[in-house]
């Protein structure tokens, strides 16, 4: 019997007979797909079991899992010796081949800390991805720049802390103070008025009111005001006041939840067959100072069994783990131990991890769970909203299928240099900057972005079949008019491709206007939901591409020409800049001269000499 003519049933008991034949030991599965894809990673402490339980006729999965069991056409398998070895192995195995069917973090993703440098003289306070043990106070980690940059601004102008890039003592008195002491924003250490003392006493309120001590630092601060007001030190009291009120308006925003001491993350789950989101709240000093939502697609399968290894690959990325954390939902006994040894093992201490049943604890995962409710149903709405998008574009464009996956590419250049093609893409509507690449142009001739577009495609199309970009598109727009789309479509032709091509035209104020192939152009202006959907594409398409470009001028920039002669490396060329001052300089000084720079031998001379000769000659015959 070959294997086409295996019926879905005689598939399902031949892997249910392979998981039978399992051993009862820890390991990894890995489900695969008829063209060999890993669709699916999953541990186990009993193989044999838990594979075996996919397979069965009498299996009670819900919708996501039966449709990863109807699409695995075979499975390998990995022992382990230990539960948390299955367990280390799977999350490796997840990252290495992103399975459709796994809930995943994004690997790129490190938190951001507030830093603050307590044992210097004059201690620093600072934003960094990295907790190291260095003696320094780590405060966080937060799950954003954006939410930690705003809690160092309001604290560096509360506390008039030196936002500069200054080093103290060294650099007291070598330049003015600037703005932010003259408008009272900051203590200047830089003149030297505040000394060391002073300065390390405003840093210990810091630390007080990011530990979470709100009243203990506004009792303070207020004890202050109160004693410059009596003495009428007016201008002090002020200054006093204003900060109070500044911290207050930063705590308003993070909701109390319980004791002062309380310090616990609360994590809760939803999920149903259109999508699925984790959230988690971060309560700090009994306060929640911050909180993240993992949104999943449909095909993602979440369960309380698969959480283990998402939760273990969170506090591995947070690196900080609080002694408490409080869930939702209920971890079974054997995987709630190995989650907590994992950690434990990794923190040095074991965290409580428990799922309360009544009283506040369980009020705050019953809060984090109608958070998680919300979030899921607005990605719903929002997906539902992009899907009629996709769908009216599809009818505009008298398309085949509905464009799940978008790609829209752009060149940039400066003059004839840098020549560089971006592609971005959209899935369902939604920007996919994991997708997102970049085609530094090498076989176009001078500028021409016809033959730059023409080779950025070639270079595309010709992985379409092997995904190292991403699945196949099913349509590709490019930033430019009816000249693009012929050259691209005739690439097409040449390649046996059926995709899809239009053009993104701009009007005479450089904003979207319409589509068009290589004869007509399409109107999107009225369908409105279009229009807007097209106009992000085109936006973001011109940003990375030009993004990417002076990123690359930079790099060139940064490169000296010094470094294209034969035997100058990058440490040569800058002892001789900084010996010469210019290029100019080096280009007229002789070979005694060029001798005297520490690392130059007299084959370097000869050799920068005789570059600048070559290229003064090729010069002179140009013109």
């Amino acid at each position: 019997m070959t294997d086409n003519k295996i019926t879905p049933n005689e598939r399902r008991a031949e892997l249910l007979e392979k998981a039978n034949s399992l051993p009862l030991r820890p390991g990894v599965y890995i489900m695969r797909d008829k063209n060999d894809k890993v669709i699916y990673v999953g541990k186990s402490r009993a193989l044999k079991n838990r594979v075996s339980q996919y397979f069965h006729e009498s299996a009670h999965h819900n919708e996501k899992t039966k449709r990863m069991v109807s699409n695995v056409h075979h499975f390998d398998y990995i022992l382990t010796d230990t539960e948390i070895e299955a367990l280390s192995l799977e999350n490796s195995l997840i990252k290495q081949y992103t399975p459709k069917y796994n809930i995943r973090l994004k690997d790129s993703k490190s938190y951001p800390y507030i830093k603050i440098t307590m044992n210097d003289e004059y201690p620093k306070i600072s934003v960094t991805r990295k907790r190291l043990a260095d003696g320094a106070k780590y405060f966080g980690p937060y799950s954003s720049a954006s939410a930690v940059y705003s809690i160092l601004g309001t604290v560096q102008k509360s506390f008039g802390i030196a936002s500069c890039n200054r080093e103290f003592p060294r650099d007291i008195g070598k330049e003015r103070p600037c703005l932010n002491k003259h408008i009272g924003l900051c203590s200047a250490p830089c003149t030297g008025e505040t000394s060391s003392e002073d300065y390390r006493a405003l840093f210990k309120e810091v630390t007080q009111f990011l530990r979470g001590s709100f009243k203990e630092c506004e009792n303070t601060l207020r004890e202050r005001m109160e004693y410059a007001s009596e003495n009428l030190m007016f201008e002090a009291a002020a200054k006093y006041r204003d900060r109070i009120e500044a911290l207050a308006k930063l705590w308003q925003r993070q909701k109390v939840v319980g004791a002062p001491d309380m310090e616990e993350d609360v994590i809760a789950f939803y999920s149903d067959e259109v999508c699925s989101c984790i959230s988690v709240f971060y309560i700090r000093g009994g306060s929640i100072v911050d909180n993240e939502h993992f949104l999943f697609p449909a095909e993602q399968i979440i369960e309380e069994e698969n959480m283990t290894s998402f939760l273990d690959e969170l506090y591995n990325i947070r690196e900080y783990v609080p002694h408490e954390i409080l869930l939702d939902f209920t971890l079974p006994d054997e995987e709630l131990a190995l989650l907590t040894d994992h950690i434990s093992a990794r923190v040095g201490y074991k965290p409580d991890i428990r799922t309360p049943e009544r009283g506040d604890r369980r009020h705050l995962c019953e809060m984090v769970y109608d958070n998680a409710k919300q979030q899921a149903l607005l990605y719903k709405a929002q997906t539902e909203k992009d899907n009629k998008t996709l769908v009216k574009l599809a009818s505009m464009l008298k398309l085949e299928v509905v464009p799940e996956r978008i790609e829209a590419y752009d060149i940039s250049n400066f003059g004839s240099d840098n020549i560089t093609a971006g592609m971005i893409v959209a899935e369902n509507g939604k920007l996919k900057k994991s997708d997102y690449r970049t085609f530094k142009i090498k076989t176009t001739d001078g500028i021409d972005d016809y033959g730059a577009m023409r080779e950025a495609l070639s270079r595309r199309l010709a992985h379409l079949t092997d995904e190292s970009f991403g699945a196949a598109p099913d349509l590709i727009l490019l930033d430019g008019g009816k000249g693009h789309v012929s050259v691209i479509r005739e690439l097409m032709y040449e390649l046996g491709c059926e995709i899809p091509v239009f053009g993104m035209v701009k009007d005479d104020f450089h904003k979207t206007r319409a589509l068009t192939d290589d004869e007509n152009e399409i109107s999107i202006a009225r369908e409105q939901s279009v229009f807007m959907f097209v106009y992000k594409l085109q936006e973001e398409v011109h940003r990375y591409t030009i993004t990417r470009m002076e990123n690359a001028k930079s790099k060139s920039l940064k490169h000296s020409t010094l470094e294209e002669i034969d035997g100058i490396g990058a440490i040569k060329a800058k002892s001789l800049l900084a010996h010469f001052r210019s290029i100019a300089a080096i280009k007229k000084a002789d070979k005694a001269s060029l001798m005297r720079v520490s690392g130059i031998t007299a084959a370097n001379a000869d050799a920068i000499i005789a570059y600048y000769a070559a290229k003064d000659n090729k010069t002179s015959k140009n013109k």
